[in-house]
């Protein structure tokens, strides 16, 4: 999924969650910025992250990311690769070490606008993240990276607890939860 297919994909993307409406237009509007699969683009850039869900959707890999100290799905930077389903295999790769991934479909399963708090790198900026829905085996072994404390199968039932009020992961939950939503 390159960037034209990225925007025509925004363009025809629908969703019954209001705040996930509310990015739409604006993630139309960066695809247009030459920056903005880039970090260099500081006031905010797209992002893609992987919500790893187990064949029987009972379970999501979360990891526990050291700089936010937030149980999140995973995920990263683009880094200048305009593919971001494909950013977003290798992100889950890298952070998890898992081999099974199965991507269950081509389609965006959501996006979501989030504020990134200043840090010694960089400002306060916005990370406009693509997200894809992944299976994978419960089963096989996880490998921590440097940028997690921990990584985690976690039950549907106690991810609100996990998650606190992170609506993004919360929303997500629901698309996997509920039949309509389920691929």
């Amino acid at each position: 999924m390159n960037r034209e297919q990225l925007l025509r994909t925004l363009k025809s993307y629908r969703t019954p969650f209001e705040e996930e409406k509310s990015f739409v237009e604006e993630f139309i509007a960066l695809c247009e910025d030459p920056l903005a699969f880039s970090r260099e683009r500081k006031e905010g850039h797209f992002t893609a992250s992987a919500w790893i869900v187990n064949k029987r959707r009972t379970h999501a890999l979360l990891t526990h990311h050291r700089k936010l100290n937030r149980w999140l799905q995973l995920g990263g930077h683009a880094d200048g690769n305009d593919n971001l389903m494909e950013v977003a295999m290798t992100e889950a790769r890298e952070e998890s070490g898992l081999i099974s991934l199965k991507l269950v479909d081509s389609f965006i399963f959501d996006i979501d606008k989030h504020l990134i708090p200043a840090n010694s790198r960089d400002a306060e900026h916005f990370h406009y993240d693509v997200r894809f829905l992944i299976e994978a085996a419960m089963d096989e072994p996880l490998t921590i990276s440097d940028e997690s404390n921990d990584l985690a199968w976690v039950n549907y039932d106690i991810i609100p607890d996990v998650v606190k009020s992170n609506d993004s992961i919360l929303r997500m939950l629901e698309k996997t939860s509920k039949s309509e939503f389920v691929l």
